[in-house]
């Protein structure tokens, strides 16, 4: 079976939505091309996705399926269509809070298409040419530590980076070791210091609670605002406050960028351009790829415009397929701009409790 070209559109060009998401639901779910899991999992929804999806809204018929990814063998999760041309980058896990991780995996012509839309951004957000790049963040098995390698190489620099581990401090806070968790945050930014100090240093990818205790140096807030041109922030919420102190008073010199994604839509987005003065932190969909709702955390029904609610994320592409993917993120649901598939979401937080488990941000 031929894929329809609309699966492998031009990088630089977006298609139709409902054209895009028949399109997805045929390769997905015929039995040339679907991939193992899906064309099995199929078996059990109650409806054809070839006939009964075709609009965004009809994403909402399938249940979540995310959890099943904690056990589902990576083979399942590549679509037969591919052949043995599946160029596989690698596998990535979710944080791992509610249980054991959930994983999925990451093809290279999903990852070109990410990375294409990433280079936009950042030309957009005026991010430098040339210069090195910090990443104090997990660089696995999170896809974010693969992803911002990839935006260092575009951007015509070299990627340091200081590993983290989230889940051990996660775990130190959930079994009440907080002070090991702050020692071990103290460890990592003794260890960004030394490569700001002795490096070329001129985008740092962090996360929020990272970001603080680096502006708690003096010596180190001075080396950013001298060497650093832009901190893209992400993998935990910053609330405006915060957002707004380290742009005007902290970091002044700076570009403070915040991302919004998750390894199970393989991707984040960026912070929305906005007047200096905007306290809103909105982050508009990768329409029609990676989309959202804004939903009721109690009814599941869509909530109104301005009104907060529990995010619904959506991955549709070639090479991986999760619709209606409950996150465990409260945010405000605001209006897309012209032409994006589902909301755009502002002022992201965690919800304090998700699959009945505490939710514990830590330092990602």
């Amino acid at each position: 079976m031929s894929t329809d070209p609309i699966l492998d559109c031009p990088l630089d060009q977006a298609p139709e939505g409902p054209a895009f998401i028949a399109a997805a639901m045929r390769w997905h779910f015929s039995p040339e091309t679907g991939s193992p899991y899906w064309l099995d999992r199929a078996k059990t929804l109650g409806f054809d996705p070839r006939e009964d999806v075709r609009t965004f809204e009809d994403l909402r018929r399938f249940p979540n399926v995310a959890n099943e990814l904690r056990e589902v063998r990576v083979e399942d999760l590549i679509p037969r269509g591919y052949g043995a041309d599946a160029d596989v980058i690698g596998v990535y896990e979710s944080g791992g809070t509610t249980g054991p991780p959930k994983r999925v995996v990451l093809l290279r012509d999903w990852l070109e298409r990410l990375m294409h839309q990433t280079y936009q951004g950042l030309q957009a957000r005026g991010y430098p040419e040339s210069g090195h790049w910090l990443s104090l963040g997990p660089t696995g098995p999170h896809i974010i530590g693969e992803l911002i390698r990839r935006q260092a190489a575009r951007r015509g620099g070299i990627p340091f980076t200081v590993d983290m581990d989230p889940r051990w401090v996660k775990r130190c806070i959930a079994e009440g070791r907080a002070d090991e968790a702050e020692r071990y945050a103290e460890h990592l930014i003794d260890q960004s210091a030394h490569i700001l100090e002795t490096q070329n240093v001129r985008v740092l990818a962090t996360t929020p609670p990272l970001l603080t205790r680096l502006a708690r140096r003096k010596a180190l807030v001075d080396l950013i605002n001298a060497k650093v041109a832009a901190i893209s922030w992400g993998g935990a919420h910053m609330d405006p406050d915060t957002r707004y102190l380290l742009r005007t008073e902290v970091f002044p010199n700076v570009k403070l960028y915040g991302s919004y994604g998750s390894t199970m839509i393989l991707g984040g987005l960026a912070e929305r351009v906005t007047a200096p003065e905007e306290d809103l932190i909105v982050f508009d969909a990768f329409s029609p790829y990676i989309t959202f709702s804004v939903v009721d955390p109690e009814t599941g029904e869509v909530v109104r415009y301005g009104d907060r609610g529990q995010v619904v994320m959506h991955h549709i592409s070639k090479s991986f397929l999760l619709p209606n993917n409950l996150e465990r993120d409260l945010v405000t649901r605001v209006a897309p701009p012209p032409g994006q598939m589902g909301d755009s979401v502002a002022d992201v937080g965690p919800l304090a409790t998700f699959e009945n488990e505490t939710v514990i941000e830590g330092v990602y």
